[in-house]
C-alpha cells in the first residue's frame, strides 16, 4: 500500500475518525440518553464493544458517542475508536494484517513534528486556568471510572507530552492518572518509562516537569504512543511515528501555562507539573485498596505513593469531546499490540530477512504477554531459526511472555487455526521452550513467589516458547487438505 494510499483516508483529529467512522457500517453507534460516568459509562460500552480480557458477556462492536454526560454540559464522551483491528485499518488507511508493518515502516522513516502558532491551536479555543477563582477539574472533565471499586475517575487515554531537563528531547506515552482533587492527579509510571526517567532526572535537582496530558487526538498518536524500547529508545519522540503514517508532521503548540508542548487539534489539554519529592496513595478517596481494571483483566492494585501532577491549566476545544477506554478492552490491545508486532517483525526481519512472515500480538495477552510467529521454513537449514526468532522477540519487546510459533499455512488472526496446529503440530516434551527467571510485566497476577519457587521478585517470570511448526523433513507428512479453488460469488453474490 503507498503512502498516498495511507493518506486518503482523511483522518487528522479525533472529530475526522468519528466522521469517517460514521460513514462505514456498524462501526459507531450514538446515544443522547443521559448515562453517568461513574461506572455507568464503562458498564455499558463492556457489553457493546469492549471484547479484550474484559469480563464477559463482552463482545466486538462498534465505537460510540455518549451525548449527554450526568453533571456535564456541552461536553460528550467517545470509547472505543481503536476497539477491533479492522476498525484500527481503517482509522489507519491500512489493510488490518499488515498494520504491523505499517508501523515498522513508519519506525523506519520518521517525520519530526512542528510547532504551530495558537491561532492554529484548536486545542486552546477555550481556556480555564488553575489560579482562576473555582477551578475544578473535577467539574470540568467527566474522567470515567471503569468500576464501582475504582480508585477514583481516571484518564486513560491520555497522551502525555513530556522533555528531558537535561537534553530537551521528548517522549509521549499513555498512563494511569487519577483524579484526586480540584487540581492534583497520581500518574502511575511502570518501571522503565523514559517520561518517568525524565522526572526523576527533574526530582533529582528538585525541580518539577512541566508535562502536557493531551486527550482526544489522530489515532494514529494513539498507536504510536504505545511504542516501547529497545525499537524507540530513550530520546526518540514517538510523534514523529504517527507522523510517517500520515505522512504529515504532527502539529504542537506552547502551553499556556507552562513550559512545554501540546497536540495542537487535541480535543482537550490538561496542563500540569510533575511535583519533586511528592508522592500520594492512589485510593485515599475511596480506599479501595483498588486502582482500576488493567489489561490482563484483572483490577490492578491501588499504589500506596506515587507521583503527583499539580494540574495549571486545561484548555479545550469548543463543545469538547473526552476520549476514553475501559482498561481490558480490545482497544489496548490494538495500542500495545500493533506497535509490539512491529517490533517483533523489525528485529527478526534485521537478523533473518523474509523468515518470519507476520506477527499477531493476541488479544488474550493484552497485546503485551502473548505472540503469534508464523514463520517460514524454506530449506533444511531453517530448522531451529524459528526458535532463535522467538528469543529475538523477547529482546524486542522485553514484557512479552509466551510465544506461538505457527507454520505459513496457518492463520495467526483466527484463534482456532492457531490452535490447531497446537493440536497437530505440538509435542510438549520436544516443542516446549522455557526460560525461567526473566523480568516481564508487573501487572501479572501469576508473577509472584507464593505462585512459583521459580520467582524470586514479583514482576519475575518463565518465558516459554510453544514451537507449534512442522519439522522441515516431517513437512510432506503435514500437508493440509487441499479444496478446489471456485468463485463463490457465483453461488453467493453477496458474499464477502
Amino acid at each position: 500500500m503507498s503512502q498516498q494510499q495511507l493518506t486518503d483516508c482523511n483522518v487528522y483529529d479525533l472529530r475526522s475518525a468519528l466522521e469517517l467512522l460514521s460513514q462505514l457500517p456498524e462501526q459507531l453507534i450514538t446515544t443522547d440518553v443521559e448515562v453517568d460516568p461513574n461506572a455507568e459509562l464503562s458498564g455499558v460500552y463492556r457489553h457493546v464493544g469492549a471484547a479484550g480480557t474484559c469480563m464477559r458477556p463482552t463482545r466486538k462492536g462498534p465505537a460510540m458517542i455518549f451525548n449527554k454526560i450526568k453533571g456535564f454540559d456541552d461536553i460528550k464522551v467517545a470509547i472505543g475508536l481503536l476497539a477491533t483491528r479492522e476498525r484500527v485499518g481503517h482509522l489507519l488507511g491500512c489493510e488490518p494484517a499488515k498494520l504491523g508493518y505499517l508501523l515498522k515502516n513508519s519506525v523506519q522513516n520518521p517525520i519530526a513534528p512542528v510547532l504551530v502558532s495558537k491561532d492554529k491551536a484548536q486545542c486552546q479555543e477555550v481556556v480555564h486556568r488553575a489560579d482562576e477563582p473555582g477551578f475544578d477539574i473535577r467539574k470540568l472533565l467527566p474522567a470515567p471510572t471503569n468500576t464501582p471499586e475504582d480508585a477514583g475517575p481516571y484518564f486513560t487515554m491520555g497522551m502525555c507530552y513530556a522533555s528531558d531537563p537535561e537534553t530537551g528531547e521528548s517522549d509521549i506515552t499513555i498512563h494511569r492518572l487519577c483524579m484526586q482533587s480540584k487540581d492534583e492527579l497520581s500518574m502511575w509510571l511502570t518501571p522503565g518509562r523514559h517520561i518517568d526517567a525524565f522526572r526523576i532526572k527533574a526530582e533529582a535537582k528538585n525541580e518539577p516537569l512541566p508535562i502536557s496530558i493531551s486527550i482526544g487526538v489522530d489515532p494514529a498518536i494513539e498507536i504510536a504512543a504505545c511504542f516501547e524500547p529497545p525499537t524507540t529508545p530513550l530520546g526518540f519522540d514517538e510523534l514523529q511515528v504517527a507522523g510517517a503514517i500520515r505522512n504529515k508532521a504532527v502539529e504542537l503548540v506552547n502551553c499556556v501555562t507552562i513550559p512545554a508542548r501540546a497536540i495542537a487539534h487535541a480535543e482537550i489539554v490538561i496542563e500540569g507539573e510533575l511535583l519533586p519529592n511528592v508522592r500520594v496513595r492512589e485510593d485515599q478517596n475511596t480506599n479501595t485498596g483498588k486502582a482500576m481494571p488493567e489489561f490482563p483483566g484483572y483490577t490492578g492494585e491501588a499504589k500506596a505513593a506515587i507521583p503527583v501532577i499539580k494540574v495549571t491549566a486545561v484548555t479545550h476545544r469548543f463543545s469538547p469531546i473526552l476520549q476514553t477506554t475501559i482498561g481490558p478492552s480490545e482497544e489496548h490491545v490494538s495500542m500495545a499490540g500493533i506497535p509490539t508486532e512491529a517490533s517483533i517483525l523489525d528485529m527478526v526481519d534485521r537478523a533473518m530477512p523474509g523468515k518470519l512472515l507476520n506477527v499477531n500480538a493476541h488479544s488474550s495477552g493484552g497485546g503485551k504477554f502473548l505472540a503469534v510467529m508464523q514463520f517460514k521454513k524454506a530449506a533444511a537449514v531453517d530448522e531451529g531459526r524459528q526458535r532463535q526468532a522467538a528469543l529475538l522477540a523477547f529482546s524486542a519487546f522485553p514484557e512479552l511472555k509466551h510465544v506461538i510459533l505457527v507454520d505459513e499455512d496457518v492463520d495467526i488472526f483466527d484463534t482456532d487455526d492457531v490452535l490447531w496446529a497446537m493440536q497437530t503440530r505440538y509435542q510438549g516434551d520436544v516443542d516446549t521452550v522455557f526460560i525461567p527467571g526473566v523480568r516481564c510485566h508487573p501487572l501479572d497476577p501469576s508473577q509472584v513467589p507464593e505462585y512459583s519457587p521459580s520467582i524470586l521478585q514479583p514482576g519475575m517470570s518463565c518465558k516459554t516458547i510453544f514451537d507449534c511448526t512442522v519439522p522441515f523433513h516431517l513437512k510432506a507428512h503435514f500437508e493440509r487438505s487441499k479444496f478446489m479453488d471456485v468463485d463463490v460469488k457465483k453461488f453467493v453474490p453477496d458474499f464477502k
